[in-house]
């Protein structure tokens, strides 16, 4: 059996979904993204998703998983349906990766990192290198297959996104990248797209640190033939630095206490760095009463090209 064919008719309701990895507690950053996916899946009375992204179980922590549950129900922020999670998902993944593999848009790769960044000299940005194509007219060291990786050669990629329009990318400038890890685990970049399928997900919110992986999730769900998601990438909540915030800075949690009593003053913030304006009435009322003020004038053209907060 397929396990893709359980892809729900999504017709013109929303299906957005909140993603957390259960890796550490929500931090400043991911209550915005989910407040932000939130408010743009039920804008018009679509659905809100819960799923956790646990596929990779050696950086899970037991209890977080828990925390992050409550965490969110204590901010008012509930969800549709029962939580989903990735590591149920397994077999579906390996019916996309057939599916790549069979129309040979998929090849193994010996390289190690080592290897890439021996072999590469092209210019880049942040921790990826590009990959150079060293595998993918056959093996450089037979009989080493560590990876699996999808072809970008000469493919460009666009997609429009709500908040920073058309975008278009040249995927070949990050290279070929994995969608089967060496260790045997699926990457991200498939997994996701995968789970949002089987979910239904027709709208996919999440933070602007994920506005490169986007291409190459287009380029799966073109190769899949699937049909593409409504995107919309948010700011990012900075530190104290302009940095992105770790999960270990401004942790929003119910394990330490340190949101007890601030829930209001938390959720208020992080509608107004999403160009949310609260008036004084407001602002100390119940998380739920905020959500339900937000949603009654949120607009996504509110949403900031720039925005600030203080962390």
């Amino acid at each position: 059996m397929n396990h893709l064919s359980k892809q729900r008719d999504t017709g013109l309701i929303n299906i957005g979904r909140f993603a957390p990895s259960p890796t550490g507690p929500l931090h400043t950053g991911s209550l915005v993204a989910a407040v932000g996916s939130w408010l743009m899946a039920r804008q018009n009375g679509g659905k809100w998703l819960l799923r956790i992204d646990d596929l990779d179980a050696a950086r899970c922590r037991k209890g977080f998983e828990g925390d992050i549950l409550r965490t969110l129900e204590a901010f008012g922020l509930l969800w549709d349906g029962s939580v989903s999670r990735q590591s149920k998902n397994i077999e579906a993944y390996e019916d996309a990766f057939a599916t790549l593999q069979k129309t040979g848009e998929i090849y193994p790769c010996s390289c190690s990192r080592a290897d890439i960044a021996r072999a590469s000299s092209a210019p880049h940005q942040g921790e990826e290198i590009p990959y150079p194509g060293t595998c993918r007219n056959g093996l450089q060291k037979p009989g080493e297959a560590r990876s699996w990786r999808l072809r970008t050669y000469g493919r460009t990629i666009s997609f429009d996104d709500v908040r920073h329009g058309t975008i278009r990318t040249e995927l070949e400038t990050s290279g070929d990248f994995v969608v089967k890890r060496a260790d045997g685990f699926f990457a991200y970049q498939l997994a996701v797209v995968v789970d949002d399928r089987l979910s239904g997900v027709n709208q996919v919110v999440r933070g602007d640190d994920l506005l490169d992986s986007t291409p190459r999730q287009v380029l799966i769900h073109q190769l899949l033939d699937w049909s593409l998601p409504q995107y919309c990438h948010l700011p990012l909540v900075r530190g104290a630095n302009g940095g992105k915030l770790s999960k270990r800075e401004n942790t929003v949690s119910l394990l330490d206490g340190r949101i007890k009593g601030y829930e209001s003053k938390l959720l208020g913030c992080s509608l107004e760095f999403l160009g949310i304006k609260l008036n004084e009435q407001i602002k100390n009322a119940p998380c739920p009463e905020l959500l339900s003020y937000a949603l009654s004038i949120f607009r996504p053209e509110l949403l900031p090209k720039n925005a600030e907060i203080s962390s």
